[in-house]
């Protein structure tokens, strides 16, 4: 990747990360709305300000410590005695040859070969790699998967890719939230309350199905632009982490065991799944929702450098 090639893609992922994170503001300020006016419609005046306030905070506090949250989430330990000292050999080597500090290196204790980046810039990032990928890949293919996710902490992929796991997972919540009290006696609570008032207006019945249309499609939305985005960085990482290691073919072939041995079964949040080199979860909307470019794709394009 070019010098200019690579600044441009850093601009890039500064504008996408400011942008979805807007977007995704919005859609949860819009989540909020709807969550207060179905459980309690009197209480919208003190909710607006109150969200003005607490989305904000909460935003910042996600970009702040969004790397704790997900690798705790996903089980990560710190890659620490003899058995990693390759490991972290490998990846201070790398960083090294790509021009940030060294990450602080995880482990993830699960049979599947996969690893993943994280953290708000390349001075606070982490790398988490599983068991599976130490025990399954080779020299040469070890240093391709780190160096991919090291590409994404040089790229600045991590600031933006943490940050909205963990937002889209608050959308995904209220969503679910909203939906499951309009099925479990919300509406069927409001309508009762119509008729005991003589009747609801016809606004409130559109901003109620309005309301729980957007519970529907907001997470829908989301996703697809997190996925859209997602998939673009992934090709642009196997490109800027092969020229880290000189051998495309080692990246390649980490991606091939990953295709023929990995079963999609890591016990992981779905919102996190785009941090991840490969899809860890494989489930009947993966077409639809693909987190990832397809695997057969990205062996191809290393294997023509």
């Amino acid at each position: 990747m070019g010098r200019r090639t690579f600044f441009e893609e850093q601009r890039r992922n500064r504008r996408d990360s400011l942008l979805l994170a807007i977007v995704v503001s919005l859609f949860l300020f819009a989540l909020v709305y709807a969550f207060a006016y179905i459980l309690a419609p009197e209480s919208i005046i003190f909710v607006l300000p109150i969200s003005l306030i607490l989305i904000p905070i909460y935003a910042w506090g996600s970009y702040k410590y969004a790397d704790q949250i997900v690798l705790s989430s996903t089980n990560a330990r710190p890659a620490e005695g003899n058995e990693f000292i390759y490991l972290n050999n490998v990846a201070e080597g790398l960083s090294i040859a790509a021009g940030i500090p060294p990450p602080k290196v995880y482990v993830i204790d699960d049979p599947e070969i996969n690893a993943f980046a994280t953290g708000k810039d390349p001075g606070h990032a982490s790398i988490a790699v599983t068991t599976g990928a130490l025990q399954q890949l080779n020299r040469q293919e070890l240093e391709g998967v780190v160096s991919h996710e090291l590409s994404h902490v040089r790229n600045r992929d991590v600031e933006f890719m943490t940050y909205i796991a963990v937002l889209v997972g608050l959308v995904s919540i209220l969503s679910h939230i909203i939906l499951r009290w309009a099925w479990w006696g919300g509406m069927s609570g409001g309508r009762r309350r119509s008729r005991d008032k003589g009747g609801g207006s016809g606004i409130e019945v559109v901003v109620l199905v309005l309301g729980l249309v957007l519970a529907i499609l907001a997470p829908i939305a989301v996703y697809l632009i997190q996925f859209a985005i997602s998939r673009r960085r992934e090709f642009m990482a196997d490109a800027s982490g092969a020229e880290l290691t000189r051998y495309p073919e080692g990246l390649a072939s980490a991606l091939e065991k990953i295709k023929n041995v990995n079963l999609g079964k890591m016990k992981v949040d779905e919102a996190l799944s785009p941090l991840f080199i490969s899809d860890p979860n494989h489930t009947a909307l993966d077409k639809l929702f693909a987190t990832h470019p397809p695997l057969e794709e990205r062996i191809k394009r290393l294997r023509q450098l």
